[in-house]
């Protein structure tokens, strides 16, 4: 039970990620695409903005892709953390905690699941418990 309870928060959290990446990159899913990212990017004063936009979305699809899979979890963890890390302090941080003030609600629940399975591992459908 504990194991298809994990895989269930892997699949939700990491598909998500994979969602929020191809929104950055790709424009899909209703996203903006690079070009429109980069300028809201240099806008809040993340410069140059297309290509710490490509970072991002980068970092958000193949950490969701890694979390998804199970593979290299803690890695995968690592990288959604450090996304959301630097979506609070560069734009929700400063509307408080409360989602539907735009705050960090969300964005810290993506980082405490993500940390979280990072340190008690991907469980038993997943990648990582084949290979390692």
């Amino acid at each position: 039970m504990v194991n298809t309870g994990i895989l269930i928060i892997r699949l939700v959290i990491g598909l998500l990620f994979i969602g929020h990446g191809a929104q950055k990159l790709f424009g899909w899913f209703g996203g903006n695409g690079l070009k429109a990212t980069g300028g809201w990017f240099d806008a809040i004063g993340m410069k140059p903005g297309i290509p710490m936009a490509l970072i991002a979305g980068l970092v958000e699809l193949f950490g969701g892709i890694f979390f998804t899979l199970g593979l290299f979890t803690p890695i995968a963890g690592i990288m959604i953390a450090g996304t959301m890390v630097i979506s609070i302090v560069k734009v929700h941080g400063r509307n408080g905690l409360w989602a539907v003030s735009n705050g960090y609600e969300y964005n810290l629940t993506m980082l405490a699941v993500a940390i979280g399975i990072a340190f008690i591992g991907p469980g038993q459908y997943a990648l990582d418990s084949f290979l390692f």
